[in-house]
């Protein structure tokens, strides 16, 4: 299939993107290897007007001679991705994230097609604070791809909040990762063009980032758990992924992150309490 000379044309970086409903979007690779792929989904980050390309512990060099060859008309999202130590740090910000695998988990994890997942991950987020204040800005939203040869970790898939998996043929399921990128990002432009903005919607929480919120009530979660012994060291990993998946499994919003974390810190807090 081949593009007009129009969609393929850059913008000016003044040029605004024509307003669409739905957050702002960050693509996510995580330790890409191949500079003709980094340059490659840099130039679809081009074309579908993706917000940020993120890379996550590089193993190549993005800004090298292949990945400037590829990115064509990308060459800024190119030179302005930014790269993070790991998976966590990349999507700390993110409302919701939703991670791709090519494989079916041993854990059973639940896996989504690209409409389902990707329709949950455009949806704004149910909120009592009300529309983000004045100068604020709602928080995005991530899609995540992983490693060229391998995909992402199980740790990694239950830090999203949903899995996407590309039908593909059983005798050679793994596509190229630019390919998947480019079907994924076809698919969001599909659905956010047919998405009716609704008169007074607020985008989301606001500015805040149920990633965030999450990852920290899971900390807390484990210190507590651990300091009464339900957990222990040798098995808290494990055990601790086994409510992760529940978690993901229940699609878990803002306002009971809140409410789980509360919890956690009232029982803290009558943990230490001395009795007089």
């Amino acid at each position: 299939m081949s593009l007009s000379p129009a969609a393929l044309a850059p913008r000016a970086r003044g040029d605004a993107e024509p307003q669409r409903a739905g957050p702002a979007i960050v693509v996510v690779l995580v330790e890409p290897a191949g500079p003709l792929n980094v340059g490659s989904v840099a130039r679809l980050c081009a074309n579908f007007a993706i917000a940020q390309l993120r890379l996550v512990a590089p193993r190549c060099n993005p800004l090298g001679e292949e990945a400037r060859r590829m990115a064509v008309h990308g060459q800024a999202q190119l030179e302005q991705a930014a790269t993070y130590p790991d998976l966590a740090a990349a999507i700390a910000d993110c409302r919701r994230v939703v991670a791709t695998s090519g494989r079916l988990e041993r854990e059973e994890l639940p896996l989504d097609g690209p409409a389902t997942a990707l329709r949950w991950l455009l949806e704004p987020e149910e909120s009592a604070a009300g529309p983000a204040g004045v100068g604020g800005c709602a928080a995005p939203v991530a899609l995540v791809f992983g490693r060229e040869d391998r995909g992402l970790s199980i740790d990694e898939l239950l830090q999203a909040g949903r899995i996407l998996r590309l039908e593909s043929s059983a005798d050679y399921a793994s596509l190229n990762l630019s390919h998947a990128v480019a079907i994924c990002l076809h698919e969001l432009r599909c659905l956010a063009a047919s998405a009716a903005p609704q008169a007074g919607a607020s985008p989301g929480a606001g500015g805040t980032s149920l990633r965030g919120a999450l990852e920290a009530t899971l900390a807390d979660a484990e210190e507590l758990l651990l300091a009464v012994g339900f957990l222990h060291p040798h098995t808290a990993h494990a055990r601790m992924a086994k409510l992760r998946a529940l978690l993901q499994r229940a699609q878990i919003r803002e306002g009971e992150v809140a409410l789980i974390r509360g919890m956690v810190r009232q029982l803290r807090w009558a943990t230490t309490r001395r009795t007089p």
